[in-house]
């Protein structure tokens, strides 16, 4: 990585409603409404949440509910819990973590792994090894916004939530600095 972000992207006007921002989703990636579920999974979120110590933006919670894991591209890997496995989320975050802390955070760099203060804490990544985190800074998870390591060393931030981060990443309104181009199409995995 190198020690000085690129700048941080700000989006026109950041997505506080998580119905919108997944319908915003559900508009840059046509065929995503193809794997929604006909109702919402009942998800143990006070597990997960336990488990990882801090509570999850409500915008991934609300994808994480109306959608299984999938694909976006066969380059992004979107992994959300699922009903019955929510136990299996802390070993999986801790996993990314512990790449997270090998491989890409280096001294005098100014980020940290969570559970530090402001701490990275992954969320997905890509089949090309570009992580997606959260930067855990702010009086609630509804304040978090995206830090992006991108496999070549450069690393950027979005000043908005995962799940509208993703929307207008596959709309093409967010620069993919380091990240590959990919067709906005949906695996369910």
């Amino acid at each position: 990585m190198t020690n000085t972000p690129i700048e941080a992207q700000t989006p026109r006007r950041r997505i506080t409603d998580p119905a919108e921002a997944l319908a915003a989703l559900e508009r840059a990636v046509p065929n995503l409404v193809g794997i929604r579920r006909s109702v919402p999974a009942a998800l143990d979120w006070d597990l997960v949440e336990e488990s990882l110590g801090t509570t999850l933006p409500s915008d991934y919670k609300h994808l994480a509910e109306w959608y299984p894991t999938f694909a976006i591209g066969d380059c992004i890997l979107v992994g959300l819990p699922e009903p019955g496995e929510e136990h299996l989320v802390h070993q999986g975050v801790q996993d990314m973590l512990d790449v997270l802390v090998d491989a890409w955070l280096e001294p005098g760099l100014g980020l940290s792994a969570y559970p530090a203060p402001g701490g990275l804490l992954p969320w997905s990544e890509s089949d090309e090894g570009d992580k997606f985190m959260w930067s855990t800074t702010g009086d609630s998870p509804q304040e978090w916004i995206v830090t992006v390591a991108g496999r070549g060393g450069a690393w950027w931030h979005y000043e908005g939530g995962a799940v509208q981060f993703l929307a207008d990443l596959c709309a093409q309104s967010v620069e993919p600095w380091g990240l590959r181009l990919f067709e906005p199409e949906v695996t369910p995995c």
